[in-house]
Parts: C-alpha cells; structure tokens; sequence
C-alpha cells in the first residue's frame, strides 16, 4: 500500500503464483542412481570417500545417495550432517533469531574425499559457508560438490561436480525441493510470481 506520484493512496496488485512440477519421483531416483555412479567413478570407488549432506534436505539426499553407494560397493560409506546457520554471511541482517541445528559428523575429515550435497545451487553463498563450516571440523584431500538442481545465477565462483538436473531460471522464479522424508512427497517444483495485471 502506498501514494502514487499525484498522491492518491493505491493497494499494489496481489502477486499470483504459477508452479510446475519439473521433476518428479522417478525423476530423482533416477538422478541419484546417477550421481552415485559418477561420485564412484571420479573417485575411483568408496575407499577414501565420505558425504556431508547440508540441512536439510541436502542431508536427506546424502542419506539416499550413501544407501545407494553402500548397495553399489557393499560397504559402508561414511555420512555427516552439516548446519551452516551460524555461517552464513547474512546472519546479521535478519531480526529474527537463527534457529541453530546439530551438526553430526563422527569421523575425521583427514585424507577424505568429501562430497558436499544441497538440495539447490543459487548464488553459491550456502556453498561457501558449506566449505567455512567443514573446514573447522578438519583437512580432507578433496571437497566436491554434488546438488539436485543448479538454478543459475551465481555470485561466488562456485561449480558444482555433480548436478542431477541444470535448471535455467529468472531471479523472480523459485525452486522448491521436496523429499518424501521431510515433505511428504518427492518433486522438485518450479514456481514463477507474477504480478497481477487488472
């Protein structure tokens, strides 16, 4: 709400959403099968590797790429969760407070070949605070990055290794990702805002 500019008060059009569903579940069991077998060829197999999945549901996918990885190899392929809140670079710029999470990572990141999984790659800035935040756990060999969607638009100079589907996007677009363990159902949706036209 506001004054145009001869001063006579107007309420902004609603903004209208319109979504799509542009992967659904078998699309992303199948991207994590193949991202599976990319992450073991690049590496040469699970000896020296280990995932770091980013909460949230860049946990729930390293989950299910671990239990891919473990079927693949039988064996049993390390597997951390990594809270970046207190990372962030805009932890200061919000009013309210940062809801702090566990952080489980119970083995030692010395001479490891870690995978870093999120959900969505944006900007990269998630992805920086990611590497800050693994890297006061200890010195792996490698950090490599693995996400579902790479969206576009970075600002940091952040690529990712592994990527289940590029995705071109426009800044007035959003991506949601949801997984079955944490949402109920397994699509990632593309969502473009509109403003309304009279």
């Amino acid at each position: 709400m506001g004054f145009d500019p001869e001063g006579v008060f107007f309420c902004p059009e609603p903004e209208i959403q319109l979504s799509s569903v542009i992967f659904n579940e078998k699309d992303i069991s199948r991207a994590v099968t193949r991202i599976a077998h990319e992450i073991l060829e690049k590496n040469k197999g699970a000896d020296k590797l280990a995932l770091v999945g980013i909460r949230t549901r860049g946990a729930t996918l390293a989950q299910r790429l671990a239990k891919k990885i473990n079927e693949i190899e039988s064996t049993t392929v390390s597997l951390g969760i990594l809270d970046i809140t207190l990372y962030r670079d805009d932890l200061g710029t919000s009013k309210q407070s940062p809801e702090v999470k566990k952080t489980d990572i119970s083995f030692s990141l010395e001479g490891k070949d870690i995978v870093l999984i999120d959900d969505v790659l944006y900007t990269g800035r998630t992805i920086r605070a990611a590497i800050d935040a693994l890297i006061d756990f200890g010195r792996p060999a490698t950090v490599q990055l693995g996400v579902l969607i790479d969206r576009g638009h970075r600002e940091l100079p952040i690529r990712p290794d592994y990527i289940g589907k590029n995705l071109p996007t426009s800044k007035s677009n959003q991506v949601q990702v949801h997984l079955k363990e944490d949402d109920g159902v397994d699509e990632v949706i593309l969502i473009n805002i509109l403003n309304k036209k009279g």
